[in-house]
């Protein structure tokens, strides 16, 4: 019977379903697929088979609730649905073929009885596992929203009491408190523009376009110019080569430009200088934002990782714009890097594809 061969045959049926999985041009077989899921998948099948077995068949739904465990297992393993659908089929692929192989006799009920149960299996496995993943997205959404609305309330909190202030008449418009309002409106400003980018990357709402690159920054000059003043810092940016283009998305290029120049901003102590500058190093186009924060600590974790420390002391934010701007640049085939030079600064480097006959553009 079938449970006896499954129970016989178990590990020549776990090697032949781990070479089929080994094989599988996609998705990719994992360690952990291949060590633990094919045990799992094997032992929830031959406990449902001997139930099937007994003199009181367990009912065709049966299989449903370990299988749904079976999922919940195999989204904590890191699984992907894909996988969970092609594993099942693998193993019963396996069964059979190996059946065959060994001229094992097995009936067509007890064949009718393995598929039904492969396909349950699946369903139930597949929704679980579905659900459980929807349910973490919700969970980190709602977490993500509140973050997101502690941050504009925080900023508008700013700017309120700075505003209140200021219309007393008490301080001048060109002061401390001027300054305060100014800088909270630019960080809303700056902060909506970095959610704008990454909804618009979620959506898949990417556009392209050819960017002249020396016209690209002389548009951001101005607002980059604003930042630097409230900050109290020098901008430079340095002359381009008026042919130097790129295809990219400008919002989401702009966006992530602009987060790399607060970034310098906000570690560069007042006085200090910051610079902007774009070149080509063969078939790629660099533009360059270096700060003077005093270079970056070996010891610090990636910057780029959404909430994660900074440097220096500074708290404000949600640490989400370094997070924006690489996943931003990466969309449109490049990304960003960083050099460091110690007890100086760092330069954060993006990294883009030179356009196609760029040398023609004007």
């Amino acid at each position: 019977m079938l449970y006896e061969f499954v129970t016989t045959y178990r590990e020549e049926i776990i090697n032949k379903t781990r070479a089929k999985i080994a094989a599988r041009p996609s998705p990719a077989a994992s360690a952990t697929e291949l060590e633990n899921g094919v045990p799992l998948f094997l032992t929830q099948l031959s406990e449902t088979l001997l139930g099937e077995a007994t003199a009181s068949p367990v009912a065709s739904t049966a299989i449903g609730s370990t299988a749904a465990l079976h999922g919940r297992e195999l989204l904590a393993l890191g699984f992907n649905v894909s996988q969970v659908v092609h594993d099942y089929g693998d193993i019963c692929q396996a069964v059979t073929e190996l059946a065959l192989e060994r001229h094992i006799p097995i009936s067509t009920n007890e064949f009718h009885t393995l598929n039904r149960c492969l396909d349950t299996a699946i369903a139930e496995a597949v929704t679980e596992h579905a659900r459980l993943t929807a349910e973490s997205r919700s969970t980190g959404e709602i977490e993500r929203l509140g973050q997101v609305t502690h941050e504009v309330r925080d900023i508008l909190n700013t700017a309120i009491l700075a505003f209140h202030t200021l219309k007393r008449g008490t301080v001048a418009i060109n002061g401390s408190t001027g300054a305060v309002l100014g800088r909270s409106l630019m960080s809303l400003r700056d902060f909506i523009d970095s959610t704008l980018s990454e909804t618009r990357m979620a959506g898949n709402l990417m556009g392209s376009e050819r960017l002249t690159v020396a016209s690209f920054l002389d548009d951001l000059a101005v607002a980059a110019g604003m930042h630097a003043e409230y900050h109290g810092l020098q901008l430079t940016i340095d002359a381009v080569d008026p042919t130097l283009a790129v295809d990219a998305d400008p919002q989401l290029l702009g966006s992530a430009v602009m987060n790399l120049l607060n970034n310098a901003f906000k570690f560069t102590p007042a006085g200090g200088h910051a610079l902007l500058r774009a070149s080509q190093n063969g078939r790629r186009v660099l533009i360059e934002v270096e700060d003077e924060c005093g270079g970056f600590p070996q010891t610090s974790e990636d910057p780029f990782q959404p909430f994660a420390d900074r440097r220096g002391n500074d708290r404000a934010g949600l640490g989400l714009g370094l997070s924006i701007a690489r996943k931003a640049v990466r969309a449109q085939g490049g990304d960003i890097h960083i050099r460091n030079i110690p007890d100086k600064g760092c330069v954060f480097v993006i990294d883009l594809p030179l356009a196609v006959q760029a040398a023609h553009v004007s």
